[in-house]
């Protein structure tokens, strides 16, 4: 809950207004911008991949046998699952800041990092012939 405030804190900050120079960003806040739009960025490729996974789970299903769970299914618990324990596994890692500056820039740095991790897996999926 505190990192969903987070992201709208920083997303509405007046650094976020502005275009962000992240590869010379030198203010927290500045740093900690560039982080939030890098997952947002890694989150678009993470909806894009997933839709991707869903067709080709699609296309699985269509030789489903009788009793058998859909790949549909399956997949979409999975991600469902998955979501939360991103989140959950982020805020433990932001914890080696706690209450300090840096803590909201580690949070969007693990997610950026899992989330594409996640991406890489999904799109692994959706290719498979």
């Amino acid at each position: 809950m505190l990192r969903g405030l987070a992201v709208l804190v920083t997303l509405a900050s007046p650094v976020a207004a502005q275009a962000l120079d992240c590869p010379d960003a030198t203010s927290q806040a500045e740093m900690t911008g560039c982080a939030a739009r890098a997952y947002e960025a890694a989150d678009g490729d993470l909806n894009l991949a997933y839709k991707m996974a869903m067709e080709r789970a699609r296309s699985m299903d269509e030789y489903l046998q009788d009793g058998q769970v859909p790949a549909v299914d399956i997949l979409r618990d999975a991600q469902r699952a998955w979501l939360p324990f991103r989140d959950q596994a982020c805020e433990a890692e932001s914890l080696m800041a706690r209450g300090g500056t840096m803590q909201n820039m580690i949070f969007f740095m693990c997610l950026e990092r899992l989330t594409r991790n996640r991406t890489e897996d999904l799109r692994i999926f959706g290719e498979l012939n």
